[in-house]
């Protein structure tokens, strides 16, 4: 579990085929890894992976072809969001998160808001129609990562669009701040949420 509370930003460094999937090296800050060990998990851009080698400032892992198929931002070189796995004993910033991408989305607009005393940026998501049900105001989603809280939803008949203000404390400290509009994003929608709509479902079958 993670709490979509980004702790580093890390860099792939290489991206290798190894069978139907990639095996990635990706660079850390110093210190990062001093309380990871082998087989530990490690959220990059919002999904969950198994840390299997470590260096001083590196990591590497395996991931295959189903998990590329459902995410973006792990198949090439560049700047990624990372968390550690949460620990009983720690705050939860957050919200709770599977690391497990629900779907991709895309951003539509990313500006920063005019006479915002806070100097906060809009961003809007296109996030699939499917993901519309699990999705309401002031509700949480995991956008690449980050845990953020929804302002506004409007349901269109192909997509579920998101408006979502970013701060500038989290575009300095995520890679957030590099998106622009067309880009591509992972999504996860809240947890309870999603156990909300399964019960609904099933009531009175």
């Amino acid at each position: 579990m993670f709490t979509g509370i980004i702790t580093a930003i890390g860099q792939i460094k290489s991206a290798q085929a190894k069978g139907d999937g990639l095996h990635l090296l990706v660079e850390v800050p110093e210190g990062y890894l001093d309380d990871v060990a082998l087989g530990d998990s490690i959220a990059i851009q919002g999904a969950c992976m198994t840390a299997t080698q470590l260096t001083k400032n590196s990591f590497s892992l395996d991931i295959s072809r189903e998990s590329l198929n459902k995410t973006v931002g792990l198949d090439k070189v560049g700047a990624v969001n990372l968390e550690k796995a949460l620990r009983l004993n720690d705050r939860l910033g957050g919200h709770l998160v599977s690391g497990h991408v629900d779907g991709v989305g895309k951003v539509s607009h990313f500006s920063q808001v005019a006479n915002d005393a806070y100097g906060s940026w809009l961003l809007r998501i296109e996030a699939p129609k499917e993901l519309g049900q699990y999705l309401a105001y002031k509700g949480s989603i995991v956008v690449n990562g980050v845990s953020l809280t929804v302002n506004q939803v409007e349901d269109t008949v192909n997509s579920c669009i998101i408006n979502i203000n970013i701060i500038p404390h989290t575009l300095e400290n995520t890679t957030l701040g590099n998106l622009k509009p067309g880009d591509a994003v992972n999504l996860e929608v809240d947890l309870i949420a999603r156990y909300v709509a399964r019960m609904l479902e099933t009531q009175g079958k």
